[in-house]
């Protein structure tokens, strides 16, 4: 059993649990659309990710103040705040999610395994801009239930893929925003070579191209850029740093860096 398999089968059962919790009532704030965002960026895009533990790494930063450092995100020129909202494995809460859509003014996405549309409704209550839908947890059937159902309560979704079959089932159903995951979920090694191999699959230029993990150094942001990613998600390089203002710095490539898709 790989650790994505035992995931998903916790996350069956917290949604039967999910039917039984009340939405949170989250007041809508007008916030600007991911998309539009990252369309007016001039620098490197940087989805910015509270994160306290993870499968892979254990403790990353426990006693993290969810709320402040989301601000300090904002602050820097995050374009999106993206919040581990899985209890089990990553020591998450939709209640942190809430908190953060009270903070801040960027769009937030939602990060946890979303197997059902139930999920997704708690998610937009609680304050979610965008979701991920994982195409390796999902058939095609679901994925497609899933996808189009946040479509229709107007929120946007990152499709994440980890391998080539991944993509072909993702551009099927031509997304928006893709994210090509450098973290294998089956093993939970990461290599951005991933990313170098698989944006090339990416043909509409429209198609926005988020490379996730692996970011340590400006070095990595700049593969990402090369490869033509229009973003990268950043969390345990962010949560452990002492200095979040040059962390970002050195992410915050000169859109001029990049590389042509």
């Amino acid at each position: 059993m790989t650790i994505l398999d035992e995931i998903l089968t916790e996350k069956a059962k917290e949604i039967v649990e999910l039917l039984h919790v009340p939405l949170l009532k989250t007041d809508e704030k007008p916030v600007p659309a991911f998309k539009s965002k990252i369309a007016g960026a001039s620098k490197m895009n940087i989805i910015a990710e509270i994160k306290r533990s993870s499968p892979s790494k254990g403790a990353i930063h426990m006693e993290v103040n969810p709320i402040e450092q989301a601000m300090q995100y904002e602050k820097y020129g995050a374009a999106a705040i993206s919040v581990l909202t899985d209890k089990t494995f990553f020591n998450g809460s939709l209640q942190d999610l809430h908190e953060i859509r009270k903070a801040v003014n960027i769009p937030i996405l939602c990060k946890d395994f979303i197997i059902d549309t139930l999920q997704i409704d708690h998610a937009k209550a609680a304050g979610a801009n965008i979701i991920l839908l994982i195409v390796a947890a999902l058939s095609d059937e679901q994925f497609k239930i899933l996808y189009d159902y946040a479509r229709v309560v107007d929120l946007e979704v990152l499709v994440e893929v980890h391998n080539a079959e991944e993509m072909k089932r993702a551009l099927a159903m031509k997304p928006d925003i893709i994210g090509i995951n450098n973290r294998n979920l089956k093993t939970f090694e990461v290599d951005i070579k991933a990313t170098e191999e698989l944006a090339a699959m990416v043909t509409n230029p429209d198609t926005i191209l988020i490379s996730e993990s692996g970011m340590k150094t400006r070095k990595d942001a700049e593969r990402a850029a090369n490869a033509g990613a229009d973003a990268i998600l950043v969390g345990e390089t962010l949560m452990q740093s002492a200095d979040l203002e040059t962390t970002f710095e050195q992410f915050q490539l000169p859109l001029a860096v990049k590389g042509v898709k």
